[in-house]
């Protein structure tokens, strides 16, 4: 992937940099011939330096320019990621327009939503059959008055009425000449509307200045100072507030380099080939990467027996080196260590490239399991928590002095306190100026004086933050007794058999649960109880599942219990609607798909508690 920078800081500032798109231009004017991305295209790497995106960034915003697009006017894009994604974006920031991204793995019916919903006039597509799924979804929409298909109008099947706003993008910048007039946007103009990810109803566009963009983008680096010579490995969609500005503006403000992954599936192989030294990734990934190894693992005794006591030994280290816990034995920190080290934990993050010095982790609460195995084998994984309106990033865990179960401290500048039932509430200046024509729900969330309702229950110990649930996710037993579902779910989680879950129970009178699990795991359990696997309802399946949930949510309290269970090897996805685009469980959407299920469940839990009250006598 080329060679090796020497190690050095060269942050350029939010005042220096003005808006994202002065940020760019100061970058390409200080590193200009040095490589600033690279993707894979037509079976190669590709590299690009800085100048080289500068020339795109001007074709892009001539070609703007010609379609009458005007400050102010919304911008959407829905590709990949890649650097025709960031140039696009930028060009757009440059004209004073306004970007809406989109998911590219999201529903048509969502898309469609959020262009009518922004009211973009222009809409950069990657394929002709993307836009065949969407065609017919916003016929309606008069706002949008061109679109552009990346890859060419081969495959058309759905044509706008009238033909006049579809057309190929290599058409549009060959009518159109580089733009690289003066910059037509202002620190607090509204730099994007990003699109929440709708867990409990319809998506709000949320909408960010450049100014707050930037503020949370330099207070980040304060953390962990980024490198020049850092490579960041781009995974998560750039349509996502953390990786947009932990992933792309962050280190255009450092001068790293960003390599696009091609996908999931090639990630072991990208990994390996691209050496990244900063990881920027959600829960899921990370869980991916633990439940990958510990399945090889098991193929041998021995070598799982040696991971484990590596992850176990190394984990005891860390937590001696920060002050918490005892120290392990002389034999185990002098001796046994440094061959573990060596020979175990040193192969396996190899997986990783060899060279991390960062893993981000956001988005959700890391399992407690895997950040202790892959911090014990030496992964170094910084977690941290944010939402889109809060600009993302709110706090986070620096690798020296870390809390577990901590969301971390707060960004130098950002303040936290808590409301009404524990509510955790922040002001910044990267708070957001509102929810998008949508006045009544920016009211409820942002008071007059700036101060952000994050809809997270919390705890402010010595100045960290733990986050311990939902306000809307909440539980309310018929009983009166208030259950936070992610605490459970989170317990559950801890045994690999369970890969995806759902508690319920609102008005019920306890607590239940909908679980897919994983099925090797459940192979294995099958196995030994010597039942069908394909009888999950069978007593003994249910009662060696409820046991395995029992045995992780025991420390609990009693009336957070998981009374009964529905169980499945079907994954939700967020093609079938159950996901959002960042892989978040949408409740509303599995209470509503196994409400008949859940009504049974209840139905027997009332039949089994009558059954055990005494009859009065005659």
């Amino acid at each position: 992937m080329g060679s090796e920078p020497p190690e050095r800081i060269d942050v350029i500032s939010r005042d220096e940099a003005g808006t994202l798109a002065g940020l760019f231009a100061k970058r390409v004017g200080r590193s200009g011939d040095d490589v600033a991305y690279c993707e894979h295209v037509d079976g190669r790497w590709k590299e690009q330096t800085w100048r080289e995106m500068a020339e795109r960034v001007a074709c892009l915003r001539g070609a703007l320019a010609r379609c009458g697009l005007r400050p102010g006017d919304r911008a959407a894009v829905l590709l990949p990621n890649g650097t025709d994604w960031v140039a696009f974006d930028l060009a757009a920031l440059a004209n004073g327009l306004i970007t809406v991204p989109l998911y590219a793995n999201d529903s048509p019916e969502n898309a469609a939503f959020i262009l009518a919903d922004s009211g973009a006039r222009l809409c950069l597509i990657d394929s002709a059959a993307r836009w065949s799924t969407i065609a017919p979804l916003v016929e309606a929409n008069g706002a949008l008055k061109h679109v552009w298909v990346r890859d060419g109008l081969d495959r058309v099947t759905v044509l706008p009425r009238g033909r006049s706003r579809l057309s190929a993008l290599r058409d549009a910048l060959a009518q159109s000449e580089p733009d690289r007039s003066e910059l037509r946007c202002a620190p607090h103009d509204i730099a994007t509307i990003i699109y929440t990810s709708g867990t409990t109803g319809r998506p709000k566009g949320v909408m960010l200045t450049h100014a707050a963009i930037l503020w949370n983008s330099e207070a980040s680096t304060r953390l962990i100072p980024p490198l020049v010579s850092d490579v960041y490995l781009s995974l998560l969609p750039l349509a996502h507030a953390f990786e947009r500005t932990l992933g792309y503006y962050l280190p255009m403000m450092a001068g790293s380099r960003v390599v696009y992954a091609r996908s999931v599936e090639r990630l072991r192989e990208d990994l390996k080939t691209i050496r990244p030294t900063v990881l920027v990734a959600v829960p899921r990934l990370y869980e991916r990467i633990y439940e990958a190894v510990r399945r090889e693992t098991d193929a041998s005794q021995v070598t799982r027996r040696l991971v484990e006591l590596a992850a176990r030994l190394g984990w005891e280290l860390n937590e001696f080196r920060h002050g918490r816990g005892t120290p392990p034995g002389l034999f185990a920190r002098m001796m046994l260590w440094p061959l573990l080290d060596r020979f175990v934990a040193r192969p396996v993050l190899a997986a990783f490239g060899g060279r991390v010095r960062i893993a981000m982790s956001g988005g959700a609460a890391l399992q407690a399991k895997v950040a202790q195995f892959l911090v014990g084998l030496g992964l170094p994984i910084v977690e941290g928590y944010g939402l889109t309106e809060a600009g993302p990033v709110v706090a986070s865990r620096a690798i020296e002095g870390s809390l577990p179960g901590s969301a971390g401290r707060p960004l130098h500048g950002l303040e936290v306190k808590l409301g009404a039932q524990s509510e955790l509430i922040v002001r910044s200046p990267s708070t957001m100026k509102g929810y998008w024509q949508n006045e009544q729900a920016t009211a409820e969330t942002l008071s007059a004086d700036g101060w952000l309702r994050t809809g997270d229950i919390a705890q402010i110990r010595n100045g960290s933050v733990f986050i311990t649930g939902r306000l809307k996710e909440i539980i309310v037993l018929s009983t009166g007794e208030h259950v936070p579902p992610n605490a459970i779910e989170a317990a559950i989680q801890n045994d690999p058999l369970f890969e995806q879950l759902c508690v319920v129970g609102d008005q019920r009178p306890c607590v239940t649960a909908i679980l897919v699990l994983d099925p090797e795991a459940w192979l294995r359990l099958a196995r030994d109880l010597a039942v069908d696997p394909a009888d999950l309802d069978g007593p003994v399946a249910q009662e060696a599942i409820l046991s395995r949930l029992s045995a992780q949510t025991r420390s609990l309290p009693e009336f957070w219990q998981v009374r009964a269970i529905l169980a499945t090897i079907t994954p939700w996805t967020i093609e079938d609607g159950s996901l959002t685009p960042t892989l978040k469980v949408k409740r509303r959407v599995i209470e509503a798909r196994f409400e008949k299920q859940i009504d049974e469940l209840y139905r027997r839990i009332a039949q089994q508690r009558q059954s055990v009250v005494p009859r009065r006598r005659a």
